[in-house]
């Protein structure tokens, strides 16, 4: 009999959080929350001093990313899904040398984590309807944007600096995932 509630719960926990997914309007309000306890954990982090971010190199960040452009939801949505996975990426990497409180990490990989597991199942219905365009063209932009930032991490060993640096453009990151979240309408 326990058994039996058991999975009915567990059965519920999935399609409910299947269909909570697609109301997108929670779906928004729910990434802006985490995105603001990111935005927070990361700051809480001590970065080094200011000659670090002189250090700074060009990663090649997307114009679209620079600039304001219209998206259509399902290109906001496939980019944040990217976005995420790589941030989530770097963060698992050697920051021994940092000093960086490893139970903050780890409280701000999760709320990644959760993020990505939210927007998962529309990420992958979007990728089998194949009707993305703008998602398309940044995609591989961002690849590369990340490919240099873990460039730049291994070249200089994963010292204090360079996470430093990183730090900003992750900082930088979550601004703009921020305003991505305001094209998840219904």
């Amino acid at each position: 009999m326990t058994y039996r509630c058991l999975l009915q719960m567990v059965l519920l926990l999935c399609f409910s959080t299947t269909a909570l997914s697609r109301s997108y309007s929670l779906l928004r309000f729910q990434q802006r929350q985490s995105l603001k306890e990111c935005q927070k954990l990361l700051g809480q982090l001590p970065s080094t001093s200011q000659h670090c971010l002189e250090a700074r190199m060009d990663f090649q960040m997307p114009e679209e990313m620079k600039q304001e452009q219209q998206f259509q939801k399902e290109d906001a949505i496939l980019v944040m899904y990217e976005m995420l996975q790589h941030i989530f990426g770097i963060l698992t990497r050697d920051f021994s040398s940092t000093g960086w409180s490893e139970t903050i990490i780890e409280d701000l990989l999760k709320e990644l984590y959760w993020q990505m597991n939210r927007l998962q199942p529309i990420q992958k219905e979007i990728m089998q309807k194949q009707n993305s365009t703008t998602g398309d063209t940044i995609v591989p932009h961002l690849g590369k944007y990340y490919f240099n930032l873990v460039q730049y991490l291994e070249s200089k060993e994963y010292d204090r600096c360079a996470w430093t640096v990183v730090q900003v453009q992750i900082l930088t990151n979550f601004s703009f995932l921020m305003r991505l979240t305001g094209y998840v309408r219904d």
